[in-house]
């Protein structure tokens, strides 16, 4: 993996159980990768600042959204629930 990194990273709730400022590092590292990363969480500032397409799954389909998750909940007006009181 040294000689050839990896161009995909597939994180699954990445930020769960971190402090804030390691959740920082984590997605100022992850800011800075170049290949592609698929990942799932709850974490809406993670998504934020990260994703730049959402692929959203529902008993309908698949669809995908171009932008990242502020655009997506912008568009769609689907936001986890709690956000707004």
């Amino acid at each position: 993996m040294l000689f050839d990194p990896p161009n995909l990273l597939v994180l699954d709730e990445p930020t769960n159980h971190l402090d804030l400022d390691t959740k920082e590092m984590l997605i100022k590292a992850l800011s800075q990768y170049e290949g592609t990363m698929l990942f799932v969480s709850h974490d809406r500032h993670f998504l934020a600042e990260l994703s730049n397409r959402v692929l959203e799954l529902t008993p309908e389909g698949a669809f995908q959204y171009g932008g990242g998750y502020t655009e997506y909940v912008a568009r769609t007006g689907h936001e986890a629930p709690g956000l707004r009181s």
